[in-house]
């Protein structure tokens, strides 16, 4: 019985493009792989933030970093809007937002959500200091062991 498929060869000029790709990819994963780059400090982390929030009795902000950083530039918001590099350097309220500074830039209610939305920013656990959380700046270590022998 005569086979219905119909046997070819594939010669290399058949794939052009599969030569020069493997050419520029392999260089990138050896180099992805040898060449540790230092950690970004902060850049994925959450900020909370703490100024005036537990005096006013509302929960600290919790300020995603990370959400805002994969959707934005660092120039967006620390150099056209203000933003310190350092958690706790700006003098931040709500009067300020309202106004349409800082966050209130974006979450006026046209860009982003608006203020009106409380619980959105205010959900840190009441009392927690001002502090970049669970970010490439807090790496776990383990405690050193003692080894001295009480007697």
């Amino acid at each position: 019985m005569p086979s219905l498929i119909r046997k070819t060869k594939v010669w290399a000029s058949d794939k052009p493009a599969f030569l020069p790709r493997m050419v520029f990819v392999w260089p990138l994963i050896l180099a992805a792989l040898f060449i540790n780059p230092s950690p970004a400090i902060a850049e994925y982390g959450d900020v909370v933030i703490n100024n005036y929030s537990d005096a006013a009795g509302m929960r600290p902000v919790v300020f995603p970093h990370w959400f805002h950083r994969i959707r934005f530039r660092c120039k967006v918001c620390h150099a056209d809007l203000g933003f310190k590099f350092k958690a706790g350097g700006n003098d931040i309220n709500m009067y300020k937002i309202i106004e349409g500074k800082f966050c209130g830039a974006c979450h006026n209610g046209n860009v982003a959500w608006s203020v009106k939305n409380c619980i959105l920013c205010h959900s840190g656990k009441p009392g927690t200091p001002i502090q970049i959380h669970e970010s490439t700046m807090q790496e776990l270590a383990v405690p050193a062991v003692s080894t001295t022998i009480k007697k």
